[in-house]
């Protein structure tokens, strides 16, 4: 399979404190990789770094093979495309003064799509995450949390990325919403192939939604594998405990 995401040797400090020790990981096409650790583990610091919102110390990124890391302004604007943050509280993300079609159209404009398309664009995305067209005229306070993050991903997905790199973005939801959220998720990796980075604290979710598995603890990998693999047999203490606490996701 075709390794879409590709982190190697991946290292960064804050002052004496090490929030990342050589961890690497790769994603292929189509399948999710969740990223899991309590907080402090240093998850949310190898998101911002595979989002090139953060420089590592040591390491490289790589997206289908380019640096992300070495690329050209150009070069990244064009990558960005490619890989598509969906955020941890959609309400805070979503412009309060925009109505959902304003908001779609906003990140249409970003991605340069063309204008002509913009209508049936908004419809196709709706449908994607299973909200009626009616949902185009919603201001983000008029949503429901599941509502706000089905937006937030339509807008994420708007120019078909590669990769979706979803930081805590069930954390926010009741049990209940999750389950559905996630479940669109999985949806649309079988309709898009889009591989996907998914950080959370909850190894629930990742048995729900993850093929591979890392688990993070202080800035270190302490373990990697198949997802199914790990939770039946995790060798380390503390992906132990993490499982050891986990919840079921849903009802």
């Amino acid at each position: 399979m075709n390794t879409v995401l590709r982190g190697t040797g991946i290292g960064k400090r804050f002052g004496d404190y090490t929030a990342l020790d050589d961890v690497g990981f790769r994603i292929e096409a189509g399948r999710t990789l969740g990223v899991v650790g309590e907080s402090g583990s240093g998850k949310s610091t190898l998101g911002r770094i595979v989002m090139r919102l953060m420089n590592p110390d040591a390491g490289t990124v790589e997206l289908d093979g380019r640096d992300l890391f070495s690329l050209s302004r150009s070069a990244l604007r064009r990558a960005r495309r490619e890989i598509q943050l969906v955020p941890q509280d959609p309400r805070n993300a979503l412009n309060p003064t925009m109505t959902v079609r304003e908001s779609l159209e906003f990140q249409f404009a970003a991605q340069s799509l063309p204008r002509k398309d913009w209508r049936s664009l908004t419809a196709d995305l709706l449908q994607t995450v299973a909200l009626p067209l009616d949902y185009a005229h919603a201001y983000p306070h008029e949503l429901s949390g599941g509502q706000a993050q089905r937006i937030a991903i339509a807008r994420a997905i708007a120019g078909r990325p590669k990769v979706l790199v979803c930081d805590e973005a069930v954390s926010a939801l009741d049990k209940s919403v999750q389950a559905q959220v996630l479940n669109t998720f999985a949806q649309l990796q079988l309709e898009l192939g889009v591989a996907m980075f998914f950080i959370t604290h909850d190894l629930a979710v990742v048995e729900h939604i993850a093929d591979d598995v890392l688990v993070l603890n202080r800035g270190r990998l302490v373990e990697a594998g198949r997802t199914t693999d790990v939770l039946a047999a995790p060798r380390d203490p503390y992906t132990q405990e993490l499982l050891a606490a986990r919840h079921p996701v849903g009802p």
